[in-house]
Formats: C-alpha cells, sequence, structure tokens
C-alpha cells in the first residue's frame, strides 16, 4: 500500500528516503500547531505544488457570483490566505546552488521525528568539481510558544575549502509571480470543488516593512476581509569561518545573505526564529511590536530550550494520546501520524474552528465544517480535552452569525454555516450546504459529549447551554407535525408525528429529501438535550438560570415543546425490506451497481453530473451507517447489522469521512475482516494519496477517524447517555491494543488482548463502567482485569446487493442494480418527411 523502500518502517518516526517535490511529501512532512502551519517545502523554496505558510484563520472574502441568485445563498465567500514564507534557506557552493534535478545526491534523508516534533533533512551531495558538501536542516513550530517557528540550517564542506553563501528569505507567495510564486512542480487540470479558490486580485497589501541588523519584518493589510498579518525573523549565524552579511528589504521580499569563506570541515550554522501574528483589527505595527517581543522573549531563552521544551510538550501529549497496537509497527508509525496531525490542527487553534485540512495546506479554503465536532472533537474530548472545550468556544462566538442565518431562512434559533472561516456561511452549492441542516445537531451532540466526558458544567452553564437552546430552536421551527391514524376509514384520534423537511444528510449524493434518518435521529437527540439541560439548569441555580432567560429569552414551556417534538419525531422504517430507508423516498430511486462501475468513474462527483448521482440509491459516504454509531443505544443489533448489510454495497466512499465510520460498524455486527479493511483505508488515506488529493492538505477528519476507529471500533468503547461501556473487537492478528482515556476528571489505560480486558486508573476517582453488560468499578491505582470469551460475532465475506436481488420495495417493485450509461454522442434523429 506504501512504498516502503522509500518511507521504511519505524513506529515513532515518518521517513523519506528519496528526494522529491510533490505535494503529497509537501502535506506528510508539514509542521504545525494548530495555528501555524508550514508546509514540508525544502529549503532551497523553488519547485513545490504549494509554497503553504498558513494561518488558522487569515482569510481573504471575495463575492459568490451565482450564475441564477436567489434570496438567502450565500454571498460572500472566504478562502485562506498564503500567509509571507519563511521557509527559504537557498545554499550556494562556489555561488552554484544546489537543484535537486542535477546535483550528484550521495545521500538523502527527510525524517519527521514524532517524539520531537523536529522535521529534519540531510542531503550530502558533490559539486562538479569534487566538493562535498552535507546539509542538515530543521525545523518546529512550537506548540508552547503558539506564535513561534524555528529553522536551523548546518552547512559543511567536508573535504575543500569552498565559498559558501547562504540565502535567507520571507517571500509573500500569495501575490508574487515568477521566483516569488515558486515554479509548481506538478500540475493538474479539470474541475475539483476539494481545492481552494484562487483569487486573482491582490490579497496582501504592504505595511510597515523594514530591517534591524539581523531582523527582518513584513507586514500587510488583508485587502477584503481588512484582516492583518506580520512577520519577523531573527538570523543567527554560528561559524568559525570568516563571514559577511548583506541585506535586502522590499515589499514583498526580505534577505539576509550570509556570505562565508568555508574552511574544510568547519561547519557553517544558520538559524531562524520566526514569528507570527494576526488580526481581525489590530493594526499592522502592532502586530510587528508582538513579534518583536516574542522573538525578543525566545532570544533570552536560547534555541535550544524550545526544541527542549518542544520534545517535553510531545511527552506529555503521547503520554495521554498514544494508541498503542502490539505487533504491528507499521499500522503503529501510521496510528501515531494520524495523531500527531491531529495535534498539528488543533491545540494551538485557540477558540478559533478547526480547518478540514488543519493548516496544513489550503483544501477546502481553510474552512471549517462538521468534520470538527463529529471526527476530531472524540480525540480531543477523551485526551486533551481543553482542546474540545476550545474548539466548541469557537461555535458559541459564531452564534450571532448563526442567528442572522437562521432568521435569513426563515427559522428561529441558530443555523451553523456549513462551510466558513468567519462565521457566515461560505457554501455557495446550497443542495450539499446549507441543506445540511444536521450540522446543528453535531454541534450539539458534540457539547454533550463533552460534557458527559469532563463534567464541565461550568462550560455549559456559562456558554454550551446557548448552543443546545439556539440549535433546539431551529429544529422546533424547521420540522412540522403531522396526524396519521392507525386504521383507516376508523374515527381514532391517530397518532402525532415531527418531521424534518427539505434537508441534506451527510451523504452528498442525496441531496434536498424529506425525513432523512440522521438528521431526524440527530435531531431528536438535540431536542431532548436542551431540554435537559434547561431543567437541570432551572433546577440547580435560580439566577444563573435567569441569566440564562435573559441571554436567550428562553420562554416558559419551550424545553417542554422540544420535549414532545423529539418522543414524537418520525424515523423512517421500511417493513418490507426490514431496514431504515436513508430518507422518506430513498428506496423509490433506482439503484446504482457500484460493482461494475469502471475505476476511472471514480470519484463519481467529478464524472457525473449531480442530478445524475441524485437519481439512484448510491451513497458518498456513510449516513445511516454514521446514525447507527452516534445513536447506537437506540438501535437494536439486528437493525444494526439489516442496515449495514444493505448500505454497505450502495457507498462509494468517495468521502475519506466514510471509511472509519463502515469499519466501527463492520467490527461491531461482526464483519471483522472488512472492519480492518475499512480502517486500513482511512489510516492511509494520506500516507498513501488513496483519494489522489493528499497534495493539497491533510485529512484532518479522517485522522481523527483513525481514533474513534481504533477506540471506538475494535476497542469498542461507548458512551451512550454518559454510562461508559467496553465490547471490544480486537483484530485476529493483533496481539493487543491499548489506549488511554480521560474520562470526568481520572486517567484511564484500557488494554484489550484476545482473552482479556484490563482497565487501570492512574489518577482521579474510581471509574464505573461495563464490559458486555456486566458493571465494574476501578479503583485508583489498581487494574481491573475482565476476561473475554472472544472477540463478538465473527461473519465472512462482505454484504452485497446479491442478498436484496428478490427484495421488494413497499409499492411491491423490485430493486435492480444498473450503472448510468455515459452518452458520448447526442444522435440526431432524421426527418422521414
Amino acid at each position: 500500500m506504501i512504498d516502503r523502500d522509500r518511507f521504511p518502517v519505524d513506529p515513532w518516526r515518518l521517513i523519506e528516503t528519496r528526494y522529491s517535490e510533490n505535494g503529497v511529501g509537501e502535506t506528510l512532512f508539514s509542521v504545525g500547531n494548530g495555528y501555524l502551519g508550514l508546509r514540508g517545502n525544502h529549503i532551497e523554496g523553488r519547485g513545490a505544488h504549494e509554497h503553504g505558510t498558513f494561518i488558522n484563520g487569515l482569510h481573504e472574502t471575495w463575492p459568490i457570483r451565482h450564475a441564477e441568485q436567489a434570496y438567502g445563498f450565500a454571498e460572500v465567500g472566504q478562502t485562506i490566505v498564503n500567509a509571507p514564507d519563511a521557509k527559504v534557506m537557498r545554499v550556494y557552493v562556489d555561488d552554484e546552488p544546489i537543484s535537486f534535478d542535477e546535483a550528484d545526491v550521495r545521500e538523502y534523508r527527510r525524517t519527521l521525528d514524532m517524539r520531537t516534533g523536529v522535521l529534519e533533512r540531510i542531503v550530502v551531495w558533490e559539486t562538479p568539481s569534487g566538493k562535498r558538501v552535507r546539509m542538515r536542516d530543521e525545523r518546529i513550530v512550537s506548540f508552547e510558544e503558539r506564535h513561534l517557528a524555528v529553522l536551523r540550517l548546518e552547512v559543511v564542506v567536508e573535504n575543500a575549502d569552498a565559498p559558501v553563501t547562504v540565502s535567507c528569505q520571507m517571500i509573500n507567495r500569495q501575490d508574487g509571480a515568477g521566483v516569488y510564486a515558486g515554479t509548481p512542480a506538478e500540475a493538474k487540470s479539470g474541475f475539483d470543488p476539494r481545492k481552494a479558490e484562487k483569487i486573482a486580485e491582490r490579497v496582501l497589501e504592504p505595511a510597515e516593512h523594514w530591517q534591524d541588523g539581523l531582523r527582518s519584518a513584513l507586514s500587510y493589510s488583508v485587502a477584503a476581509s481588512g484582516m492583518t498579518v506580520a512577520v519577523v525573523a531573527d538570523h543567527v549565524i554560528e561559524t568559525e569561518n570568516d563571514y559577511t552579511s548583506r541585506t535586502l528589504i522590499e515589499e514583498d521580499i526580505s534577505k539576509n545573505v550570509f556570505r562565508v569563506q568555508a574552511k574544510a570541515g568547519v561547519p557553517i550554522t544558520v538559524t531562524k526564529l520566526v514569528s507570527y501574528h494576526t488580526s481581525r483589527g489590530v493594526p499592522p505595527r502592532e502586530l510587528v511590536d508582538r513579534c518583536r517581543r516574542s522573538l525578543d522573549r525566545v532570544r533570552v531563552e536560547g534555541v535550544d530550550a524550545q526544541f527542549e521544551r518542544q520534545a517535553a510538550w510531545l511527552a506529555a501529549f503521547w503520554e495521554r494520546s498514544d494508541v498503542q497496537i502490539g505487533g504491528h509497527d507499521d499500522i503503529q508509525q501510521a496510528t501515531r501520524w494520524c495523531l500527531l496531525q491531529l495535534a498539528q490542527a488543533s491545540a494551538r487553534a485557540d477558540g478559533t474552528g478547526v480547518p478540514a485540512k488543519g493548516v496544513s495546506g489550503s483544501g477546502y479554503s481553510g474552512h471549517y465544517f462538521w468534520d470538527t465536532e463529529i471526527y476530531v472533537l472524540p480525540f480531543l474530548t477523551y485526551t486533551s480535552p481543553q482542546w474540545a472545550r476550545n474548539a466548541l468556544r469557537a461555535r458559541v462566538l459564531m452564534l450571532p452569525a448563526a442567528r442572522r442565518r437562521a432568521a435569513q431562512l426563515n427559522e428561529a434559533g441558530a443555523l451553523f454555516p456549513w462551510r466558513t472561516i468567519n462565521g457566515e456561511e461560505a457554501s455557495a452549492y446550497y443542495a450539499a450546504g446549507t441543506a445540511q441542516y444536521h450540522i446543528n445537531a453535531d454541534v450539539s451532540f458534540a457539547l454533550g459529549k463533552y460534557v458527559r466526558a469532563t463534567g464541565d458544567d461550568d462550560f455549559l452553564r456559562r456558554e454550551g447551554i446557548d448552543i443546545a437552546i439556539e440549535t433546539a430552536r431551529l429544529w422546533a421551527t424547521l420540522g412540522f407535525w403531522r396526524t396519521s391514524r392507525l386504521v383507516a376509514d376508523t374515527n381514532d384520534d391517530g397518532v402525532e408525528t415531527f418531521h424534518i423537511h427539505g434537508v441534506t444528510g451527510p451523504d452528498e449524493y442525496t441531496t434536498v429529501v424529506n425525513d432523512n434518518l440522521y438528521t431526524n435521529v440527530m435531531a431528536r437527540y438535540n431536542l431532548r438535550y436542551a431540554a435537559r439541560v434547561v431543567r437541570e439548569a432551572r433546577e440547580a441555580n435560580g439566577e444563573e438560570f435567569a441569566r440564562v432567560v435573559e441571554r436567550t429569552g428562553l420562554a416558559e414551556g419551550e424545553a417542554e415543546g422540544w420535549e414532545r417534538a423529539a418522543d414524537a419525531m418520525f424515523i423512517p422504517f421500511s417493513e418490507s425490506l426490514g431496514i431504515h430507508p436513508q430518507d422518506s423516498l430513498f428506496l423509490e430511486r433506482e439503484v446504482w451497481d457500484l460493482a461494475h462501475t469502471p475505476k476511472e468513474q471514480r470519484p463519481l462527483l467529478l464524472h457525473f453530473h449531480p442530478l445524475v448521482i441524485y437519481r439512484f440509491q448510491v451513497l458518498k459516504q456513510a449516513d445511516v451507517v454514521l446514525a447507527l454509531f452516534l445513536q447506537g443505544n437506540h438501535f437494536t443489533p439486528e437493525e444494526k447489522k439489516a442496515d449495514f448489510d444493505y448500505y454497505d454495497p450502495l457507498t462509494t466512499g468517495d468521502s475519506t469521512l466514510s471509511a472509519v465510520v463502515q469499519s466501527i460498524l463492520a467490527a461491531e455486527v461482526g464483519y471483522q475482516d472488512l472492519a480492518l479493511q475499512y480502517f486500513r483505508q482511512s489510516l492511509f488515506v494520506d500516507l498513501h494519496d488513496l483519494h489522489h488529493n493528499a497534495a493539497d492538505g491533510v485529512h484532518v477528519a479522517s485522522a481523527g477517524g483513525v481514533w474513534t476507529a481504533l477506540v471506538c471500533g475494535f476497542g469498542g468503547m461507548r458512551d451512550y447517555a454518559g454510562e461508559l461501556s467496553f465490547d471490544p473487537r480486537l483484530p485476529a492478528d493483533w496481539p493487543s491494543l491499548s489506549y488511554p482515556l480521560q474520562w470526568q476528571g481520572s486517567a484511564l489505560q484500557v488494554t484489550i488482548t484476545a482473552n482479556e480486558l484490563r482497565v487501570h486508573v492512574s489518577t482521579g476517582e474510581p471509574v464505573p463502567f461495563t464490559v458486555r453488560d456486566v458493571a465494574y468499578i476501578a479503583a485508583v491505582g489498581e487494574d481491573v482485569v475482565v476476561p473475554l470469551a472472544d472477540q463478538g460475532p465473527i461473519l465472512p465475506g462482505r454484504p452485497t446487493l446479491r442478498q436484496f436481488a428478490d427484495a421488494l420495495r413497499e409499492d411491491g417493485t423490485r430493486l435492480s442494480a444498473s450503472v448510468p450509461v455515459i452518452t458520448t454522442a447526442i444522435p440526431v434523429i432524421e426527418s422521414t418527411d
């Protein structure tokens, strides 16, 4: 699956043994901290897929031009801005630069050490005149110092004296042309909605720029959004060789150049300390001052201290986050890489959202989606709760814009944007964007999970409760009541049911439908959760509750209305097929025969018009199956298996969000081999570029799903209704699986082998839990060992459509599968006159 000659197995390091300039390598070797991210571009700063330096939330806005405008369409687009690039440290020997296309490279090794957070590259090359040059460069983006990156380069001419030049640069890649923009190493033509928008006009308007000794500064205002950004770099040279330095500063580039008369074997070390600051309103000059203060502090502490603090920070991170897989170093390596990406995407987001690509690339324009709440927050909640709280605070800060958006769509409460950076809706295609109202329930669900797992009632009372109330209000007005009689032609009062129409679920291949199962199930949770927290707040503290009422305008009886709607929520079910239809009309569509769809026509979204896809039963990603996992306590084991059997053959996996969910449910219902297959797809989605777009940045949600698949899928952890439980599904060839959890202030370590489950509580309070419905309590400092008779049911193979070959719909028609015909020529009907 992955080229092990180029990427050898190492459980703690990602190693590359052959040079490349492709975009995938830039993504895989990116470093970041959730605020600042540097793509894995080489320090030479020449050919690249994307010379990327990204700051979470730094964006430009632009008017969305709809071919046909309608009321309520999103009007202002947002896209992440490429911040000034400070990675460039070019080396010249005998006034000749190293060019990997032509250089006689004798040794190459690039390593991302996941224990220390250091990206290191070692290159040994020989010049045409026979001079052997060794270069070692390393970089970090500090987790401790949110605004700091450190780059260090050592050059040694091993066998001769030679003039060596090191040119350190900062470049505005966003607006630069020619050498500023770099030369793309590869380019792909054609439409792809997953890529970022390109803005033709100038984005970064120059502000203050200067040099003071070996310190250089650039600053800008973002043209339309009004944001500001500043970058200041210090340069330190250490060598026993003679050298001189010169500088250059312009609006879009700064240079600090060191000319060294290198002696054989005498090293030259140049260190670059870089600080970035951004704001939504502070003048650029103030940001420059902040950068200066950051660098002044770091210079006092010393460069080595920054690397030491980085390693210490990561040691603590791995202690509370590391998932250990026995006997499989390849899986262990990939798992740790995924977990590191979650830290690099979220650790220092500090109240901003977690972009779909983190700060590793410009894919999806740097937007925040529901991915954060459903795929990333579980990892944060159970390993680093403060990061989860910060991510939820980002949603709190979006509430004013969400209230405006709900009113614009004629609803009460708040509607969170489908994709956004600044809180306003940025999705131009409403059918697969705004119509995904389920994001409200996703946010509320993540809030509930966080509060139950952490016991952080303070956050709930002060801020989180507003999310629960406003999201529930939207469902109350979006949905409506219908009354149906139990028996036709009778005078009974009938049964009232609550319905939600005109929505899109997680599956974007089926849009604007009635009673989408996922939406209804999650909305039911949202309504009940909001009603419960309002009731508990009312009973707990009269003054605090009065402030909630004042903030939200909560009316008497509102919460009771939400409970009534939740209890009456319509949940589609087909008696003839014994499954839950994805929506009220899903089963009336024709069935897409994925098994006979040519590979060159995948993913479907790049080869078929949406209207073609919408006519079929075919899924971009798990929809009903996701509901079975998130709200699994509301479905029986038999219902889960029947639904999984039906939907799995219809699911394309064209979304990277799908395989993790399919893995979890496959493991639960018994398809153990299939579960492992789906897990590996998720695990290597970026490392093996399985969706052919890893060059645009890390699939952060899929990385979060890897943790969930391990802990909840194979590890069998659930916490329905706030009760911790385990029902493991350890793969047959895994000797063991071990993972830590933070649960209501206690630190647990869960270890699973074929014959037992062991729970150890190291700190906190005793933890009650169940294993396959048997209750236990783990005291602090003691192990609870639970024997396991097996690892759950085992089913061979995988579901196929053949099992439904004779199935009938409710109207008596037979299900049949087909592939849409692609018309390559339009027939001309000749006149017979």
